[in-house]
């Protein structure tokens, strides 16, 4: 039988929201400010009340109860969240919420002064975990009683005031300074935490985050990166996260193409070219890597310029008919010739080296063109892209590749050719 006080409290909280939606879609400039910082408080009071139901439910037993040895799996699973939004909240609860002693009597918070500030609304479910966090660090460890329960309350009044980046920041110099002595003399290296994560995206692609302690291992990276990432021309007005993501995909790239790489990950990623059987004779049309996900038509026909290409048949099912061989790569002898004559990216402007670009197809390999120098045309990963997609066009005229700017550059579209100081004279 549902509590008559959960069912007026939910009825309120419905008739709040609705109400505040009703703002939303009449309400001026300033009311819909005011709107945005109700619904924080409001939501600080949720979380505040959600961490205070979890603990109440893992004292009594309530999700072992139903089978669930970890109260994280339980919310997990309750209420639909990521595992880590749910670590959050639990962890919060052991943190923030009253606590039983072993004789049954309550105890307190073992945060008090940031359980204070949460309940109050003026401590996020982030703040606590940025809190938590410090106060838990080898450094805090060291602290007396005195002095950690002092730079607790500091901390709990620091969270009103910054955001929890600024926060961790502020905490980990007040630990530091508090810490005078400093950790024990050691001729052991300190701990690192060395590590990369790479998870798929569910529509293809991925997100990559990694931690790196070992400050010559990062900077090594960081070097890498920062000297392949910089603006090509005065003109490149790519953000700097696109920059260096493009900056990593090319390092890796040279990598496949020239580095002492084991067999089974030292080649170039094989594109499972899906081709439904009545559409045999316009295949490319979709693909799937093995670590990216689905392709766009636009990424596949690029990545086919230079990449080992396995075309699947598929029926009206979608059932494999046939899975094919591979069926075209540039021999080395090819790819030295289209290096030497091209000096590196083609296009104009341009000065990446050969060693940092890919061949491309002058006329699509899915459409009939032939894998022969008077076809292939070396481009960096920047221009491969962007004669695939900006309606740039290229040739080969006289012997030497040249490009037509689409007309919104050139409305005339005259040809350019990026200039080659060893044909001076010639």
């Amino acid at each position: 039988m549902t509590n008559p006080g959960l069912a007026t409290a939910q009825h309120l909280l419905a008739q709040a929201v609705n109400a505040l939606a009703a703002v939303v879609g009449s309400g001026d400039n300033t009311e819909l400010v005011s709107t945005l910082t109700t619904c924080e408080s409001a939501a600080r009071q949720l979380e505040r009340v959600t961490v205070d139901a979890v603990a109440a439910l893992d004292r009594r037993g309530g999700f072992t109860e139903r089978g669930y040895k970890s109260a994280t799996q339980a919310l997990t699973d309750l209420l639909g969240c990521e595992r880590f939004e749910a670590h959050r909240r639990v962890a919060a609860a052991e943190q923030v919420a009253p606590r039983t002693g072993l004789d049954g009597a309550t105890l307190p918070p073992r945060l008090p002064a940031t359980a204070d500030g949460f309940a109050r609304g003026r401590t996020s479910l982030r703040h606590v975990e940025v809190i938590t966090r410090l106060l838990n660090s080898a450094a805090a460890g060291r602290l007396s009683p005195d002095a950690w329960a002092g730079a607790e309350v500091q901390l709990a009044g620091w969270a009103g005031q910054y955001t929890p980046r600024e926060l961790h920041e502020w905490g980990k110099a007040l630990v530091e300074a508090l810490d005078q002595d400093g950790a024990e003399p050691d001729d052991r290296p300190p701990a690192q935490v060395n590590e990369l994560f790479l998870s798929r995206l569910p529509d293809g692609g991925g997100k990559i985050k990694g931690r790196f302690d070992d400050a010559a291992m990062f900077d090594a990276i960081a070097a890498v990166i920062d000297a392949k990432a910089k603006p090509l021309t005065a003109d490149d007005d790519r953000p700097v996260g696109q920059r260096q993501a493009e900056a990593l995909a090319d390092v890796c790239g040279y990598v496949l193409d020239h580095g002492d790489v084991p067999e089974c990950g030292g080649r170039r990623p094989h594109v499972n070219v899906l081709i439904r059987l009545e559409d045999l004779q316009n295949r490319a049309r979709a693909a799937c890597l093995d670590f990216g996900g689905t392709v766009s038509p636009e990424s596949l026909r690029m990545l086919c310029c230079d990449a080992a290409v396995v075309p699947i048949v598929m029926d009206g099912k979608g059932q494999p008919l046939d899975v094919g061989r591979i069926t075209r790569t540039i021999p080395d002898g090819l790819r030295r010739a289209v290096a030497a004559r091209d000096r590196g990216c083609a296009h104009p402007g341009c000065g990446r080296p050969a060693s940092w670009t890919e061949c491309h197809h002058i006329l699509p390999w899915e459409q009939g063109g032939e894998t022969k120098l008077s076809n292939l045309v070396l481009l960096c990963k920047v221009h491969h892209r962007q004669i695939h997609s900006s309606g740039w066009s290229v040739r080969i005229r006289d012997g030497l590749p040249e490009f037509i700017p689409p007309k919104w550059i050139d409305y005339e579209q005259r040809p350019r050719r990026r200039a080659l100081p060893h044909l001076v004279g010639v």
